[in-house]
């Protein structure tokens, strides 16, 4: 039974008390996922600790080259903001098709990723864009990938009774990289996706020098199509490379039959041509007409 709701105001005093309430306390920010959970009994912490008004966990910003989203930055916050629009689109579409505008005004871009689900929209674009995650803990701070961070659907990696999410960074996109993120979806607001997908595509001297793309809800943590991206790297984009991988992304992913998204044929179906659409527009923003 939740006994208290603690409202911290540093990032030390977060972690003390985690560390003295012994795995009973669990870190919240926006918690439109971890409140429905405790309403359900599937989490039941004794205590919450509130890290959204931790002024450095509400910024986002450019360092060094790197973009840094802190752990309170809602979605609205990083769809409305000018340097995510213009230095990673795709995360700005992601995060806009998160629920509704009241949800995205609470939910944060880190809650996307602790909790840990295979399809979240805005996970999906991270994992494109090579995100890592800042986590910290009374032990020190550590690093890792977003993709790297699940165990399974729900199930993450980052103990939020003793660890907290900081911020999240990834590298800004080139004036040779093109992005993009597609969702399909029964409707355009407060539906989960049947699909979505995200690209992060570099070209140079008309090749494609890398590529990143994932996928979701293909697997039980965002799906990266590894065969498919290797065989588009150091071959041109056109039209007949983009149909090929689309159809390796078909054969790679194995989604589930579900009462909610529909068939594992429908949704293998659905993948091919939502990943043809989603390269073919990344390749489309690296040459604007």
């Amino acid at each position: 039974m939740l006994r208290d709701y603690i409202v911290v105001q540093t990032i030390d005093e977060c972690l003390q008390l985690l560390q003295g309430k012994n795995g009973k306390a669990r870190v919240v920010a926006g918690g439109t996922d971890l409140i429905p959970q405790i309403e359900k009994k599937t989490q039941q912490p004794a205590f919450l600790i509130d890290v959204s008004k931790i002024p450095e966990l509400r910024t986002i910003r450019q360092d060094d080259g790197k973009i840094y989203i802190g752990a309170a930055v809602t979605h609205a916050e990083v769809a409305a903001s000018s340097l995510i629009r213009q230095s990673a689109p795709l995360l700005a579409e992601a995060s806009l098709a998160v629920g509704s505008p009241q949800v995205r005004n609470i939910a944060t871009i880190a809650g996307n990723v602790i909790n840990a689900q295979p399809a979240a929209d805005a996970a999906i674009a991270l994992v494109a864009l090579g995100a890592k995650a800042e986590i910290i803990s009374t032990g020190g701070t550590t690093e890792e990938y977003i993709e790297n961070l699940y165990l399974g659907v729900g199930l993450s990696k980052i103990d939020s009774t003793s660890e907290l999410l900081s911020r999240i960074y990834f590298s800004p996109i080139d004036k040779n990289q093109g992005t993009a993120f597609l969702r399909m979806s029964p409707r355009n607001a407060l539906s989960l996706p049947i699909l979505n997908i995200a690209v992060v595509l570099t070209i140079d001297d008309s090749f494609i020098q890398d590529v990143r793309i994932a996928l979701g809800p293909v697997a039980e943590k965002p799906f990266r199509p590894l065969l498919a991206e290797a065989s588009l790297k150091g071959s041109r984009p056109d039209t007949d490379t983009i149909k090929k991988a689309a159809k390796i992304i078909h054969d790679e992913c194995s989604p589930r039959d579900s009462l909610l998204r529909g068939s594992s044929a429908y949704r293998r179906k659905m993948v091919q041509v939502l990943s043809e659409t989603a390269l073919l527009k990344a390749v489309a923003n690296v040459y604007p007409s």
